[in-house]
């Protein structure tokens, strides 16, 4: 006997599982001779012949983890990139830039409502056929953004690409737990948050540059070739995944929680613009939370439910959704606030606010894997309650910047957000992962997914809102209180992230040498 680092699959692994019923389809053809034999197509044989040598590589797990973070980076990069140019979209495109916001709230509007039900289909008709289907979406939609012809056309192709890939990030996540023992998780989550919250945010700091210089339309004519080639990859690489037990799908369940996150998320994007006590702002406030309790309810009731409320009693489950709600919060309110501080205090830029702002991702792509490594040796609870921190501590730094304030303190804080997110996401979502029970991986992904996007738009626009409420009577003050009110809130993710226990290890996989 002999001890291995290889990662072991659990039991969710589709080594032992079913197979795809579409990639074993075969073509029974009776040749001259007059016996049958057996013709596959040539893109089955291509595929079998990558997955064997996947299968049978030690490294099989991280490839499967780089397949599937191809995907989501395809995903999830243009959903903000468009925020830098709206006015020049805008003025092509023959708009406005307030109209054109909608191709970029829709999308993360989309991703937060139908998550949920995406991450329920992977669980219930396997993970790999529901990626796929979802990132072809993503592709047919980026290929006809390109053509777009005005503002509707645009804001409709965003919309739908992202409602059918927004089923990419929980189905990639169920894959990726799959591949790894619960102790890996953390590591894969690492490199996992590094693309799925560093993508947007590295979008918005190109964004800028390829506009100028080759226009709007380039960032589809990019992310179309990028998303056919995640495809492929997906297709040749992600391994059979099992299916689930044929039940009746939750429908009164999926239509409450959509309509409830829905209600909402409009609330929120709507109340900076139209003023917060407007009806359509008044009616997402009272109405998301009657359709959310409508939802509870019939979760409770129902035999089959969209998402098993028994998990909500799991602290490893409740309180690293609560962490990544209120982590994402600080996290995206801070990046929304930090430019405009930087261009209308100090007088930055924009080419130069793009370059500051590297240091955040940056930070979070170098520490995003590192904390992975770190929580095997020091628990998800303090490497969470660390990265709050770091998080807390950025939002402090921030609002001490004035006119005068050197370059070495607005990257360190920057910095520190960076450090704080990379070792809060994949302690929490590592933790999360290995709460439920392996037919749940995807609606629990899922389930993350959608209070992270909430947390998303509930920090930019509440944040926003504070300083513009304050500036007239605060002035450039005004940056430090709603800098203040981000701190506060990262100071709740790190009482979140106290409550989480550590999750129990299992022994290294023992293979017959």
């Amino acid at each position: 006997m002999a001890s291995t680092d290889q990662e072991a699959p659990d039991a969710g692994d589709a080594r032992s599982g079913p197979t795809d019923t579409i990639d074993e389809l075969e073509i029974g053809i009776e040749p001259a001779g007059g016996e049958e034999g057996v013709v596959l197509p040539w893109s089955l044989m291509l595929r079998r012949g990558v997955a064997d040598r996947v299968e049978r590589s030690p490294r099989r797990s991280w490839i499967i983890l780089a397949a599937a973070l191809s995907g989501v980076f395809t995903a999830s990069f243009t959903i903000t990139v468009l925020t830098v140019s709206l006015a020049d979209i805008a003025a092509n495109l023959g708009s406005t830039a307030d109209v054109l916001t909608w191709a970029v709230t829709g999308p993360s509007l989309a991703m937060a409502v139908l998550g949920p039900i995406g991450g329920k289909l992977a669980d219930r008709y396997g993970a790999r056929q529901v990626y796929l289907l979802s990132l072809t979406g993503v592709t047919v939609f980026a290929g006809a953004a390109i053509l777009a012809w005005n503002a509707p056309s645009l804001i409709a192709f965003r919309f739908l690409g992202a409602a059918l890939g927004a089923a990419t990030g929980p189905a990639a996540l169920a894959m990726i737990n799959r591949s790894f023992v619960p102790e890996r998780r953390a590591q894969a989550m690492g490199y996992w948050s590094m693309v799925g919250s560093g993508a947007p945010v590295f979008g918005v700091v190109i964004g800028g540059p390829l506009v100028d210089a080759f226009g709007w339309r380039w960032i589809f004519i990019l992310q179309t070739p990028v998303a056919l080639v995640s495809l492929i990859i997906g297709f040749l690489v992600l391994p059979h995944t099992r299916r689930g037990e044929r039940q009746p799908f939750d429908i009164a369940g999926s239509v409450a929680l959509a309509v409830g996150v829905g209600l909402l998320l409009i609330g929120l994007n709507r109340g900076p613009v139209l003023g917060w006590t407007s009806p359509l702002v008044l009616t997402g406030f009272l109405g998301g939370p009657v359709m959310l309790a409508l939802f509870v309810r019939i979760e409770n009731r129902t035999p089959h439910p969209l998402l098993p409320m028994r998990y909500f009693r799991r602290r490893n489950f409740t309180f690293p959704i609560a962490n990544q709600f209120l982590a994402n919060f600080t996290y995206m309110g801070g990046f929304i606030l930090t430019p405009l501080l930087l261009h209308d205090l100090l007088g930055y830029s924009t080419t130069k606010v793009g370059l500051v702002s590297i240091a955040r991702p940056l930070t979070f792509a170098v520490c995003g894997p590192i904390a992975g490594y770190l929580v095997l040796r020091f628990g998800e609870r303090l490497i969470g309650m660390f990265g709050s921190l770091m998080l807390a501590l950025s939002m402090m730094v921030l609002a001490m910047i004035g006119i005068g304030s050197g370059l070495w303190m607005i990257e360190g804080a920057l910095m520190l957000s960076g450090i704080g997110m990379g070792a809060c996401a994949p302690a929490m979502i590592a933790t999360l992962a290995n709460a439920v029970d392996v037919r749940d991986l995807g609606v629990a992904s899922a389930a993350s997914q959608t209070m992270s996007q909430i947390g998303v738009v509930a920090g930019m626009q509440i944040l926003l809102t504070v300083q513009l409420a304050t500036a007239s009577s605060s002035g450039s003050g005004s940056y430090a209180i709603a800098y203040h009110v981000g701190a506060v809130v990262a100071v709740g993710a790190l009482i979140a992230a106290s409550f989480v226990r550590r999750s129990a290890r299992t022994p290294r996989s023992v293979v017959v040498a």
